[in-house]
């Protein structure tokens, strides 16, 4: 079975973009670019809701940029070719490779999660908030960020009842992200 993967930067007060939706204090660097390439190209496919979708298509053509760093191509290039789900009832059609779903987020997720293959990954926190509530997140990736927000877009939403978990892994990265992975664990676990 395919684990469902929620990975993002957060601000050390657990925020993933500020309270005027910027996210500009989450630029990768070099090394955590690769980093993210890697991961990246670990998936067999990735989950999007539509302003993710919107902001993620810049990378359809990025590689086209013939002064972009290599790492910049590199993730472009494992972008395109990576299937993505974007999961939105306003959207009329999706570019690349990419499917439209419309409606029944926890049902398709359930579906996919099923079948055989790499695991899958969600990003942007509408879509992550559903797919969290609905106990549907196997994997926490969490990329802290040495900066406070104070208020913004929150990693998690609020909770009804408390999700366990288990650190797996840790790495300290020269621009001072922490990257921290936890799996989901059952009770008592």
């Amino acid at each position: 079975m395919r684990k469902l993967i929620y990975s993002m930067t957060v601000s050390l007060d657990g925020y993933i973009a500020g309270p005027n939706g910027e996210i500009d204090w989450s630029a990768p660097d070099e090394e955590l670019h690769r980093f993210h390439n890697e991961q990246t190209r670990e998936l067999g496919a990735h989950l999007l809701g539509r302003r993710l979708y919107e902001v993620m298509l810049y990378w359809e053509t990025a590689d086209e940029e013939p002064s972009a760093p290599d790492y910049t191509l590199e993730f472009a290039r494992i972008w395109k070719d990576l299937p993505k789900i974007v999961f939105s009832t306003t959207l009329e059609k999706v570019e690349g490779n990419a499917r439209l779903v419309r409606d029944g987020v926890a049902e398709e997720v359930a579906r996919l999660k099923e079948q055989p293959g790499k695991d899958v990954a969600v990003g942007g926190a509408g879509l992550a908030s559903t797919l969290t509530k609905a106990g549907l997140i196997d994997e926490y990736r969490l990329f802290v960020n040495p900066v406070v927000l104070g208020s913004g877009t929150p990693y998690f939403p609020p909770l009804d009842e408390r999700i366990n978990l288990e650190l797996v892994e840790t790495r300290r990265f020269g621009s001072r992200v922490v990257y921290v992975r936890y799996q989901r664990v059952e009770r008592g676990g």
